[in-house]
């Protein structure tokens, strides 16, 4: 009767006890994913928000950025080459208008500003055949380097300071207006690159 009794009443206890431990590893099954997706979260946010101080992921420029200044450039270069930082100014200003991202203005009205300065100007053999008695040049090639100082003038900070290369190729026995082409050429290149790092580098 006592060992009866006794069974009755250990049996819905150890049920319940039984229970509870289920519950409670339920919840820790369950708790464990549901900390990783609030950690996932946290990053990602952290990482979203992390985009904004200038880390170029590919977003549009900064909404606060509306107007770009593009003096005229400077040339270091020591080549003495006549007209290139002219025709560097505005091919890369006929560039940005063209784009319309960001208006071209003056520098006292201006949201951000580009300086470039072009720091070297090479004009080497590129492609060279062996002849018969000497070694005869097929292709020389114009290189131009434009380091380039991307300011923000509305937060008071350098976006970027980076240096742009790009060439352009022309045979050497042809006129003078094939060099003067592979010079425009290599221009062309060099402002499309700093207008794409420029308005979709972000």
């Amino acid at each position: 009767m006592i060992s009866e009794k006794l069974t009755k009443f250990i049996q819905p206890y150890s049920h319940a006890k039984f229970n509870k431990y289920n519950m409670f590893r339920a919840s820790r099954n369950n708790a464990f994913p549901s900390a990783i997706f609030v950690l996932f979260i946290i990053t990602s946010l952290t990482n979203f928000t992390s985009c904004g101080v200038y880390s170029f992921t590919g977003a549009s420029v900064p909404a606060h950025i509306k107007t770009i200044a593009i003096p005229i450039s400077d040339d270091r270069s020591g080549s003495g080459e006549p007209g290139l930082r002219e025709s560097l100014t505005n091919t890369l200003i006929q560039k940005f208008i063209d784009d319309n991202t960001l208006r071209v203005t003056e520098r006292s009205n201006a949201n951000a500003v580009l300086e470039c300065v072009i720091t070297g100007f090479s004009d080497a053999p590129a492609v060279v055949s062996a002849g018969a008695n000497t070694d005869n040049i097929t292709v020389r090639r114009i290189t131009i380097t434009v380091q380039v100082t991307y300011k923000d003038l509305v937060k008071k900070k350098n976006i970027f300071d980076k240096a742009f290369s790009n060439y352009g190729d022309y045979p050497p026995l042809e006129n003078v207006t094939e060099r003067t082409n592979a010079i425009n050429t290599a221009v062309d290149k060099i402002t499309e690159d700093i207008l794409l790092d420029t308005v979709s580098g972000w």
